[in-house]
């Protein structure tokens, strides 16, 4: 089963989601656990939640993704961003408990001038008093462009992190194609190479979905400008070879392409006729 989604807005509750999922043929989505740039977060409708699930259920979803609010920052070098980013944190695997057994992706963050290896430690200090053994949800390190300080720009970094969690069965990671790509991984022209060289370092069974973008920079410029499937520097041919990957096909895609409900539509339905 080709598990195919984008991202939808949360505004109006889980129901309106999973209904949109399934109008544009998609039978997974991400969303946004809160407002992307900032803190706050929609009260929890229980009912909401209880259609939800049995919708989901019954049209065959595969697991759905949320997304942190850009703002959560857990290796800042400012100590309240970092106890708010801890905050959040909790607050949102707690709500993620609503829908069991999904997934929780999130931006490492930016060690703003302490050093890469002082972020990687702050990071993993973060995630072992955060995850808790009950927890069902899978949290997931995005895989980052390396603009800037930010962490998670190398493979070595997201295993390092991960090396330093205690409950290593609740860790992941997110593959972003676009980041990737922009960050130096060429899975253009050597898609296979990438694919080993994750594996080498940090292991494929941590890989748990895929951020599918293409990219609105050339290769290594370290930026992170999503783009239209297909409209990029990765182009349609890298991207169909990405989805029929022997090592990736059977992962969720997530779609953050800059496009309206429309756009996602036409993208996953090409996605579809390219999946093999």
């Amino acid at each position: 089963m080709f598990k195919i989604g984008c991202h939808l807005s949360a505004a109006e509750g889980f129901i309106p989601m999973a209904k949109q999922a399934i109008e544009i043929g998609a039978n997974t989505f991400q969303f946004f656990t809160r407002n992307p740039r900032g803190f706050k977060a929609k009260k929890i409708d229980e009912n909401d939640v209880k259609e939800f699930l049995k919708i989901v259920k019954e049209n065959n979803f595969y697991k759905i993704l949320a997304h942190a609010p850009y703002t959560l920052n857990p290796c800042s070098a400012d100590k309240q961003v970092r106890q708010t980013a801890k905050a959040l944190f909790v607050d949102d695997l707690k709500r993620m408990e609503y829908i069991p057994e999904n997934m929780y992706n999130f931006h490492p963050g930016s060690h703003v001038g302490q050093g890469m290896e002082t972020g990687i430690k702050i990071i993993a200090e973060t995630l072992n008093e955060v995850l808790k053994k009950e927890q069902t949800t899978t949290v997931l390190l995005e895989t980052m462009s390396g603009k800037g300080s930010e962490v998670g720009g190398k493979f070595e970094e997201l295993k390092k992190i991960i090396d330093l969690v205690e409950l290593k069965d609740k860790i992941g990671v997110c593959l972003d194609t676009c980041h990737i790509y922009d960050g130096g991984y060429d899975i253009v022209n050597d898609l296979d190479g990438v694919i080993k060289l994750f594996d080498g370092i940090v292991g494929l069974d941590k890989l748990k979905a895929v951020h599918l973008n293409d990219t609105k920079n050339p290769f290594s410029s370290h930026k992170d400008r999503h783009e239209k499937i297909g409209e990029g520097f990765l182009g349609l041919e890298a991207v169909c070879r990405i989805i029929n990957h022997p090592k990736l096909k059977d992962l969720p895609f997530f779609l953050e392409t800059p496009n309206e409900i429309d756009g996602y539509a036409q993208e996953i339905k090409i996605l579809k006729k390219l999946y093999k």
